[in-house]
């Protein structure tokens, strides 16, 4: 029986994870691999599968709480897409908020289906926006030191940390967050590399072909504090049907839309730890986005053409209130819709904040 090859890209929100997955299942396909993919979420309506979808790629996708909490969804989801396409590779994604993986998602898939799959490294891209500040013990980083112990227990738990992003650093920027790294977790597997541009990245390849140790045993995980970071994360998922009497630039629009809900949560002081918006029409997708309040608005998928309608989601995951994040959102999409002459309406929208993580199954 062959054996599937199954690999979890994890990591903060924001930290580029949809990117890294998009250029792995690109370079595993140029080799000539069948390749899968399951996303994750704690809320249903993807950006992020419905970009890998538009790139052309097998996509499964598991919502309503991480995997973790979801096993069995996994496996069945997995199941699906071995049915489907029988791939050579599985590469999962999990939700960014979500860590001890690999007590009660990795080993236990290894206890439970080793004769399915063959498990590679777990690799956690670390997030430079938030994470120099973490690292650097800063005080104002946008999140509390709970929401900040989820960030660095991905890092402790993780079989490889990749420091992504680095097309945007300095040298002396990225030589100070590796060392960061190393300082506080001696002896882990540490590499610098940008899933967008491509630089370095064919070290991460070459690290996930490697066969990990069997793990003997597991950090330990404070889940009242775990709970805690995650519940002061807001998460909204909305979904917009829009449309104009004149062909409008469908990249333009969805950069607008980020660019103002940016505006409103930095007059609100409203930290944001990733915002997605999508546009869709017929085979053309745009997405922008946004990993924290002092970054840029990046285009991250350009559609490249002009419509007279199109399907929007939005994915917004802040630190703050639902009900004020939906309110954010609500005003900045009508203020949008004014300024650009588009009419449109919500079709969708839910909001909440994580409930306490309840693994299916942990190793100890």
């Amino acid at each position: 029986m062959k054996l599937v090859r199954f690999l979890m890209v994890g990591g903060f929100l924001g930290a580029g994870k949809t990117t890294a997955i998009a250029r792995l299942a690109k370079h595993y396909t140029e080799q000539g691999m069948r390749v899968g993919i399951v996303t994750n979420d704690q809320a249903f309506g993807l950006v992020d599968t419905e970009s890998l979808r538009a790139q052309g790629f097998d996509v499964g996708e598991v919502p309503g709480a991480c995997f973790c909490c979801k096993f069995d969804d996994l496996i069945e989801t997995a199941q699906q897409l071995d049915d489907q396409t029988s791939p050579d590779v599985i590469i999962a994604e999990p939700v960014g908020s979500c860590t001890d993986l690999a007590a009660t998602v990795v080993e236990p898939l290894r206890h439970l289906y080793g004769e399915k799959y063959e498990l590679g490294p777990l690799a956690v891209l670390l997030k430079p926006e938030h994470g120099r500040k973490i690292l650097r013990k800063e005080t104002g980083v946008g999140f509390s030191p709970k929401a900040a112990y989820i960030f660095l227990k991905q890092i402790e738990e993780a079989d490889i940390v990749v420091l992504n992003k680095m097309d945007k650093l300095s040298e002396d920027d990225r030589e100070e967050l590796l060392g960061l790294v190393a300082d506080r977790f001696p002896g882990k597997q540490v590499m610098a590399a940008s899933a967008k541009s491509g630089d370095n990245f064919a070290d991460l390849i070459d690290a996930l072909a490697s066969t990990p140790a069997k793990r003997n045993s597991f950090m330990d995980v404070d889940y009242d504090v775990y709970a805690e970071g995650e519940a002061e994360l807001g998460w909204l998922n909305c979904q917009l049907k829009i449309s104009a009497e004149s062909p409008f630039d469908l990249d333009d629009a969805i950069f607008g839309l980020v660019q103002g809900i940016k505006s409103r949560l930095r007059k609100s002081a409203i930290e944001a730890a990733h915002l997605k918006v999508l546009g869709q029409s017929r085979e053309s997708t745009s997405i922008a986005n946004l990993v924290s309040n002092d970054a840029d608005v990046e285009q991250s998928l350009a559609a490249e053409v002009k419509v007279a309608a199109a399907d929007c989601i939005i994915n917004a995951r802040v630190a703050s209130d639902p009900a004020e994040l939906e309110s954010a959102i609500r005003q900045s999409v009508d203020e949008w819709k004014t300024e650009r002459g588009i009419a449109g309406e919500v079709t969708g929208m839910q909001r909440f904040r994580p409930g306490r993580p309840v693994p299916t199954h942990r190793m100890s």
